[in-house]
């Protein structure tokens, strides 16, 4: 039986540090030039996002700890707690994100005004932040060459769909303060600007995923994925991530085109809806995600 709770906060990790390193990042390189100092509040949802990283990085720890130790939460005495955080990978991980969220709390809380200076501090920690996870999954199990290439495929993928899911974010900011001329240009802009961007997130995703299947499942062990739950879970986060490359794919070539030709209320509803939809799919995948992180691969049994 999966431990709810530690997926519920696997789960709260991959949203709040996805979004925290995927909404800076697009303010970056998404927004057109004249709109970038502008069209984005990122300093209070930055502050947010990193204070829910570092509450639910504490929550994780502790319940890491708890079922490595096989006693309840109550029960962590604060040597083992400090023999995980000093001594293995998964505590030298987790120090490394919270000093990340720090670092980029303390870069947000002073700032007068958001500027591009603070949008890159703020995304290389949280890459730092996101790239930590990668230890607490199956991508830190690998041994030799292939356990590294392993890890580092698993840093790239999270840091890919980290990068889809701020977009998505941004996207729904955007089209939320879509009320004026001025503002719908520049969804529109974003949106039809992301082309090249979300091929290159799209590619990452596939290929690190594929080398995810290739280690963790085998050639030999796809016919039997739905034997499993790993299997039957894997399946259903493939599905999703089919319904989000649709979506994508909707947005991109008829509904962002629509807005520009006609940006009246029916346009801005549709394009609202499918965003919507779209991030739907999104958490869903970062659930499953939280989920497989707590079973066992094929290739382990």
């Amino acid at each position: 039986m999966p431990d709810w709770s530690l997926v519920a906060v696997r789960w709260g990790l991959y949203l709040a540090l996805g979004a925290l390193f995927g909404l800076p990042a697009f303010s970056i390189y998404g927004l057109p030039r004249v709109a970038r100092a502008t069209a984005l509040t990122l300093r209070l949802p930055v502050i947010a996002l990193s204070g829910i990283g570092v509450a639910l990085s504490a929550a994780a720890i502790l319940l890491m700890t708890a079922a490595m130790s096989g006693v309840g939460v109550m029960a962590i005495d604060r040597a083992t707690l400090t023999m995980i955080l000093t001594q293995t990978s998964i505590g030298w991980a987790w120090i490394a994100r919270v000093v990340g969220l720090f670092g980029i709390l303390l870069l947000a809380f002073p700032a007068g005004r958001w500027t591009r200076i603070h949008s890159w501090c703020s995304t290389v920690l949280a890459a730092i932040a996101v790239a930590s996870l990668a230890w607490t999954g199956h991508g830190a199990a690998g041994e030799g060459a292939l356990g590294t290439v392993q890890l580092v495929g698993d840093i790239i993928h999270l840091l890919a769909a980290s990068a889809w899911v701020g977009a998505l974010v941004a996207f729904l900011m955007l089209m939320s303060a879509a009320r004026e001329p001025e503002a719908l240009a520049v969804a529109h802009a974003a949106l039809t600007g992301f082309s090249r961007a979300g091929t290159i997130i799209v590619g990452l995703l596939i290929g690190t995923g594929l080398l995810n299947l290739y280690i963790l499942v085998g050639p030999d062990r796809l016919l039997a994925l739905g034997a499993s739950d790993y299997g039957r879970l894997l399946l259903a986060k493939l599905a999703l991530f089919g319904l989000m490359l649709v979506l994508a794919a909707g947005h991109r070539w008829r509904l962002a085109p629509a807005l520009g030709n006609d940006p009246g209320p029916a346009a801005i509803a549709r394009l609202r809806t499918s965003l919507w939809l779209e991030y739907s799919a999104a958490l869903a995948i970062l659930a499953a995600v939280a989920w497989l992180g707590t079973l066992a691969p094929p290739s382990a049994l």
